[in-house]
């Protein structure tokens, strides 16, 4: 591996760390700064002392009430709110794991996570009630409610969700958030180190069920720690938080990492563009982590009206940024989006752009202590600059392995030069001054005649015709050629064109062999909770259309 001569001046290259719990990073932000807002959530904050005071009082119930004990997998059920932050430091100071389940989520997809993880315990908001508490008595034992309305000022002129303004509930089998914290229980003491387990995220599940991945203190401490050192954030930025927090990149951007700094959180539970705009002005927000397709829509409003001058950070990733939105971004802001990449089991980033030298539409360099290499995906011989192969990378921040599979480490994970490397599935190069470039996934190559075809390619060269809004390309079979590309396509309003316009189109712009055989029109394309586009679903409905 080569280090990159565009290296953010002034930054080591080795990353000192906390030894403690990613708990202990409350209770020194709430020593510091007690009366400081650390979340504000439709026009109601909550100060660092309270919410650690919180954490313990429900941590205390956990145990007490509850039986978790150290190392136990409590399940955690919510959409953003200032009850996720409260719950995920309770379960941490309670020395347990944190079991983040997709609110996106029905019952057999619950059932897994709960059964799987080993979870009896469950801290869920109400709205979510009928895909968990069918488990209580056969999987679970215990269930938490919680109710947005009671961290929300009922008299905002803020837009509240529907599901944020819905009353308080009770619901036989559960106990209500507010009488589990009015008993007001001392936890025992914290005896959770850097090396004990703290959080299990499943992966989305694209080659079967979800699996979840084993990081200690640790690992997401680096993660936490490394984002706005790399970013040189202001120690005392506000973070506007929408990304949903049972996701890494949201967990790590919305609550560790402002918690460690001691930020104050603009919480948003469901994503609104315009409230989004107010929040910003209102609160002076001055980072923010978004995914492209979110922030098209941001600019798709009239924002002459807001003083959005505060935003002096915006990251993202999941998807390569359109050139011509990073562009109205450094016109609105006059800074650039900052792309990175990383996955579940690296808990978020294990590459961002240099906020000094970014480039477009890149997954950016390894960050610090990250040694990672583009291979040949059979040898496991790193490649020349240029040459696309499989990202591979070793860190801090790599996940121990998949809860319960053993087995998989042969396939996760591959010896090379003395270093266990993780194979993240992805393909890539990289480039002559080291960044890396994100090309597609490796199990998502179309063969057409032997030639290889990478979706995440004529995606991107679809975009360039005016009438396309998205795109999603997969495969279709072909008698003659075994397989060929088929474009999935949401025009653009106000443009008329059909598919033999798209084809004629794409002709003239790339290989024969690459250019769609099909194309369909749809209204919109199916997407995950964390916004990236759920390519398998159409690949899976056209696999089935084709038996």
């Amino acid at each position: 591996m080569q280090r990159s001569p565009h290296w953010p001046p002034g930054l080591p290259h080795h990353l000192e760390l906390p030894q403690t719990s990613l708990y202990d990073n409350l209770a020194v932000s709430a020593r510091r700064y007690p009366r400081k807002p650390a979340t504000i959530y439709y026009g109601r904050a909550l100060e660092y002392a309270e919410l650690d005071a919180q954490a313990n009082a429900l941590a205390g119930y956990l145990q007490q009430r509850c039986g978790v004990a150290r190392g136990d997998r409590v399940a955690l059920f919510m959409q953003n709110c200032p009850q996720f932050i409260i719950a995920f430091h309770a379960i941490l100071r309670a020395d347990a794991v944190v079991v983040p389940v997709n609110c996106m989520n029905r019952l057999e997809e619950v059932r897994h996570i709960v059964r799987d993880s080993g979870a009896r315990v469950a801290v869920l908001a109400q709205e979510l009630a009928a895909e968990m508490l069918p488990l209580r008595g056969e999987h679970l034992d215990h269930a938490v409610l919680a109710s947005y309305c009671d961290y929300a000022d009922p008299d905002t002129d803020l837009p509240v969700p529907d599901v944020v303004a819905q009353p308080r509930e009770r619901l036989d089998g559960t106990v209500a958030w507010a009488d589990a914290l009015g008993e007001r229980l001392a936890p025992s003491p914290h005896l959770a180190g850097p090396d004990d387990l703290a959080v299990m995220p499943y992966t989305s599940g694209t080659t079967g069920h979800p699996k979840g991945c084993l990081h200690t203190h640790r690992t997401v401490m680096h993660t936490t720690v490394a984002g706005p050192e790399w970013c040189f954030a202001p120690k005392d930025t506000v973070v506007l938080a929408n990304l949903p927090m049972f996701h890494v990149t949201g967990m790590q951007n919305g609550v560790t990492t402002p918690v460690w700094r001691g930020n104050t959180i603009v919480v948003m539970t469901r994503w609104d563009k315009a409230c989004a705009a107010r929040l910003i002005e209102r609160h002076r927000c001055g980072s923010w982590t978004a995914i492209p397709t979110m922030l098209m829509d941001f600019l798709h409003q009239d924002l002459s009206a807001f003083d959005l001058s505060s935003m002096h950070i915006l990251t993202g990733g999941g998807a390569a940024m359109p050139k011509a939105v990073a562009e109205r971004i450094r016109q609105l802001w006059g800074i650039d989006y900052v792309e990175g990449y990383g996955l579940s089991e690296t808990m978020a980033p294990t590459h961002l752009n240099p906020v000094h030298r970014p480039k477009p539409q890149c997954l950016g360099l390894p960050i610090f202590d990250v040694d990672s290499r583009v291979v040949d995906p059979q040898s496991f011989e790193e490649l020349p600059p240029g040459e696309v192969g499989e990202i591979v990378s070793h860190g801090p921040q790599v996940m121990l392995g998949y809860h319960g599979r053993p087995a998989d480490d042969p396939e996760t994970f591959v010896e090379i030069d003395g270093k266990r490397f993780l194979r993240t599935g992805d393909l890539a190069y990289v480039d002559d001054e080291g960044y890396f470039f994100m090309v597609d996934r490796l199990k998502r190559m179309i063969n057409a005649s032997g030639y290889k075809i990478w979706p995440a390619e004529v995606e991107a060269m679809l975009y360039g015709h005016p009438a396309v809004q998205e795109a999603c390309v997969i495969a279709v079979r072909d008698a003659h050629r075994g397989e060929s590309a088929k474009a999935v396509i949401v025009p653009r309003e106000g443009h008329e064109v059909t598919p033999g316009d798209i084809i004629e189109w794409a002709r003239g712009r790339m290989a024969a062999y690459k250019v769609p055989h099909e194309v369909e029109f749809r209204t919109s394309l199916p997407r995950s909770a964390t916004g990236k586009v759920q390519w398998r679903a159409l690949q899976e409905a056209e696999d089935g259309r084709a038996r």
